[in-house]
Parts: structure tokens; C-alpha cells; sequence
């Protein structure tokens, strides 16, 4: 008998979608473990390593569960790095039963299949990512971090369709960064670049996870 697809799962949980386009969304989040390359604001360090072995089925069962009580249709594959395990069984069994399925992603790690929505976040000090998300990303999401420059901003614009948004979120909604988005939305809109905006973290205004 084959043995089940194991998964390193850090949590679990019910919440809105706090960042990007998304926000506001009943959203029940998946974050999987492990980090590829664990930049220094993180947010989420808590997940760069260990978690708990969880099954494709056991995952199903403990979002149905959820869904139970907080009836969402969304579901969001994070991290960490979720790429860094082979996450699409899973994808494809959510899919099955009723889920629009969320990721979000540095890019450093390219996936064959097609979800709903698709978050590419590139990180310093290269904010490299996989050519083949070029074509698939609905929005580029930058934090806005010490090594954020208006350079950055143009060269990541050039390599997208100008319908595909720009946003540039605030380092866990510090002032200095919020200052820091403000003055680089101006310097940027300035420069013509177009289709750029600053998204705050909504849950954490509202005392959300």
C-alpha cells in the first residue's frame, strides 16, 4: 500500500486576506514550512523551519472543519516558501472540493499548475524570480524594506503587462515604511511608472493573525 504525501504544515487557521488586492476576503490560510531565503523583516521566521507532518487528507479534513464554522471559499497556500514542497496533489484536491486556491510566493521556485489568484512577492538583494511568472502573477507584492529603491520598482515593472498591479506594503505597517512606500509611490508615478500602489497589512490594523 502507498504511503501518504506528508506535508510540513506550521498552521492552519481562518482569518481575512490582509495583503494585496485580495484584502478583506474570508480566507483560511495554509502555511507550510521552510524558507529558501529568510530575509531579515520577516514576519513569519516562526515558519522557516520544523512544522508538523499533515497528510493531503488530514489537511482536507482539518479545512473542512474550519469551514465549518467560518465558511470561506478561499483557501491560501503560504509560508515560508510553500513551493519548496510539492504542494500540487493538494492543490488539486481543494480544488475538488470547492476551493479557490491562493498562493503566495518569493518566485524563486516555478509550479506547472494554475490556481485563482497568484501572489509574487520577489525579495533583496536580487528580487529574482522564475521567468515563467512573467505571464501568470496577478500582482507583484514588494515590501517595503531599507534595500527598496525606485530603481528596483522600474525594473521589475518593465518585466510585467502593465495590468498586472505594483504593490508596495509597508514593513509590518512601521511608520518609517510607510513614510519610505509613500515617497517612492510619488518618485515612481513621477518616473511614469505605471499600475503602482501601497497596500498596508490589513489584518494586523484590525488585530487579526
Amino acid at each position: 500500500m502507498p504511503q501518504p504525501h506528508i506535508l510540513k504544515i506550521t498552521e492552519i487557521f481562518p482569518s481575512i486576506a490582509g495583503e494585496g488586492l485580495r484584502s478583506g476576503e474570508p480566507t483560511i490560510f495554509i502555511r507550510l514550512a521552510g524558507c529558501n531565503l529568510r530575509c531579515a523583516f520577516c514576519d513569519t521566521k516562526y515558519s522557516w523551519q520544523g512544522g508538523k507532518g499533515f497528510s493531503e487528507e488530514k489537511i482536507i479534513e482539518t479545512v473542512r472543519r474550519i469551514q465549518g464554522r467560518f465558511p470561506a471559499d478561499w483557501v491560501c497556500l503560504t509560508g515560508g516558501e510553500p513551493l519548496l514542497q510539492d504542494v500540487e496533489p493538494l492543490v488539486k484536491m481543494l480544488i475538488k472540493e470547492g476551493f479557490k486556491i491562493h498562493i503566495e510566493t518569493n518566485g524563486t521556485v516555478h509550479f506547472p499548475f494554475r490556481v485563482d489568484w497568484l501572489t509574487l512577492s520577489p525579495k533583496p538583494q536580487a528580487y529574482g524570480f522564475a521567468p515563467e511568472f512573467t505571464t501568470k502573477t496577478n500582482e507583484v507584492k514588494l515590501v517595503v524594506s531599507k534595500e527598496l529603491t525606485l530603481e528596483v520598482i522600474q525594473n521589475l515593472r518593465e518585466k510585467f503587462p502593465t495590468q498586472t498591479p505594483i504593490l508596495l506594503q509597508p514593513q509590518s505597517n512601521r511608520k518609517w515604511s510607510l513614510d519610505m512606500g509613500i515617497k517612492l509611490l510619488k518618485r515612481a508615478m513621477n518616473a511614469g511608472v505605471k499600475n503602482i500602489r501601497v497596500s498596508v497589512q490589513l489584518h494586523k490594523c484590525i488585530g487579526l493573525r
